[in-house]
């Protein structure tokens, strides 16, 4: 008789298909992940995860992208070695210097490798560096980092006592946040209110419309909401995201500053109470905006680069169609997903499981994914990558080693490797003032989060859409339960 000994190792990281970073354990066998379960953190995810946290996990071994690849003469891309992509990389970059070579960013990027693609960039006279995601850029803008986080902190919502919701669905844009707001609910008698299209948040609400006219009515006091905010000990205001990609994002960041300070300045709470929050969707966006990446990528369609670089950037905001026929796209990710097809050289990064790196959540804690698995074929660290392309292209990047990288991380934004602490930001007031300048009126467009439904929640990054237990949670939900094939029971 033969005993054969199964050995799975366990590495505690971080998740990044929210902006939550919800702490979890990675358990591995053989060079594969198996299974993903909560790590406890009191003050980010207590001792849950989402399902798609703990689930999506098989999309790590499906869609990779596992050697270099360049696009030949009749358009298909096809497999190459490293020398030969990162030499052609280096050519097209050393022919171009200023608006003529941009960056976008995507939701799963690490720290480390946004200093290093920002760093090239500057090295070439670029400042064209931006991020999928869009946010508001006039009155107080992204100068001030109280303006673009959730400042009540995830933990910190279960002392408020009135909650208002601005066009956000948290309970699938950031599960274990909305799990908190319930909790507060259930045993503290949090009052809510939500502004918005009406969604099923698994509490109780006040709906106080869709449009986002009556933001303006509460700012200017004139809604019957605004006597409750002023009745309110400790008031919490939390604007979602994705409505302040609309076209009219500042005025409505305006409404919503200024409803956050006077329901502030009325309630008569303590100095060191936040009221005004953003809840982010994707990882990568607070640390973009730390490190003084532009949002959205307004400036690239109006100033078409010759040279694009891609880096994991998946939402689809930037098509073929918008940039000169003849210009250079490089696509480097860790799945062929949205940007892959598009791109003419193709560089295979390191997912989240198969590096060290670091992430800063909505709330702006800055927390490590640790290495669990090696990543697969001839991938690598997104940071060395680049770091590579830069000495080629004779612009060599002043660091060698992941310490170094932070060093630098450092000198640009200490906070981003200030662990598990949050840096609390201040300046509402200042930035209420400066929201006064924003000269654009709010629409009369409902306010619709874009994930509605749970079948919205299960495919939004490039992992979650290469899983197949995702794919088949989407068609359960939409042709039942009996549709979904499952295997034999032996």
């Amino acid at each position: 008789m033969y005993c054969c000994l199964v050995v799975f190792r366990k590495t505690e990281s971080i998740d990044v298909l929210d902006a939550v970073g919800s702490n979890i354990v990675v358990t591995t066998r053989g060079g594969e992940v198996m299974r993903i379960l909560p790590r406890l953190n009191e003050d980010v995810n207590e001792e849950w995860i989402s399902d798609k946290t703990r689930f999506a996990y098989d999309g790590l071994k499906r869609q990779r992208l596992t050697q270099p690849m360049v696009k030949n003469e009749s358009g298909q891309l096809v497999p190459t070695t490293w020398e030969d992509v990162l030499s052609r990389v280096a050519g097209a970059l050393q022919g171009v210097e200023g608006n003529d070579v941009a960056a976008i960013v995507g939701g799963l990027v690490d720290a480390e490798a946004l200093i290093s693609l920002k760093d090239l960039l500057n090295r070439l006279n670029s400042e064209n560096l931006c991020t999928e995601e869009m946010f508001p850029t006039v009155g107080a803008g992204c100068d001030l980092r109280s303006n673009y986080l959730l400042n009540t902190g995830i933990a910190g919502i279960e002392e408020a006592d009135l909650l208002l919701l601005v066009g956000t669905n948290p309970r699938y844009e950031a599960p274990l946040f909305n799990a908190r707001i319930r909790k507060s609910w259930l045993h503290n008698e949090l009052q809510v209110a939500l502004l918005g299209k009406e969604v099923d948040l698994s509490y109780t609400y006040d709906h106080l419309g869709e449009s986002a006219k009556v933001l303006q009515e509460i700012a200017s006091g004139t809604h019957p909401f605004s006597q409750v905010l002023a009745k309110a000990k400790h008031p919490v205001v939390v604007v979602g995201s994705s409505c302040l990609q609309r076209e009219d994002g500042a005025a409505i960041m305006a409404a919503v500053s200024t409803i956050a300070q006077n329901a502030r300045v009325r309630s008569g709470t303590e100095e060191t109470w936040k009221v005004l929050n953003v809840l982010h969707r994707v990882a990568s966006q607070v640390a973009a905006l730390d490190l003084g990446y532009k949002p959205g990528v307004e400036a690239i369609r109006k100033n078409p680069p010759k040279v694009l670089f891609l880096l994991g950037a998946d939402a689809g905001c930037i098509t073929r169609q918008d940039l000169p026929k003849d210009s250079f796209i490089i696509y480097q990710g860790h799945h062929g997903d949205v940007g892959a097809p598009m791109a003419d050289i193709l560089l295979p990064g390191a997912a989240y499981t198969e590096k060290c790196s670091t992430y800063v959540n909505t709330e702006g804690r800055a927390q490590q994914t640790k290495v669990a698995v090696t990543a697969p074929g001839m991938a690598r660290e997104d940071w060395k990558i680049i770091r590579a392309i830069s000495e080629l292209a004779g612009v060599t990047l002043p660091y060698d080693t992941l310490d170094e990288v932070r060093d630098r991380l450092a000198e640009v934004s200490p906070n981003l490797l200030r662990y598990d602490n949050v840096e609390e930001a201040n300046y509402f007031k200042q930035a209420n003032e400066l929201s006064k300048a924003v000269n654009q009126a709010v629409l009369t467009g409902s306010l619709v989060p874009p994930q509605l439904t749970v079948k919205d929640f299960y495919m939004t990054d490039p992992i979650s859409r290469a899983s197949q237990t995702m794919a088949k949670c989407v068609k359960a939900v939409t042709e039942g339960a009996q549709a979904v094939d499952e295997p034999a029971i032996c």
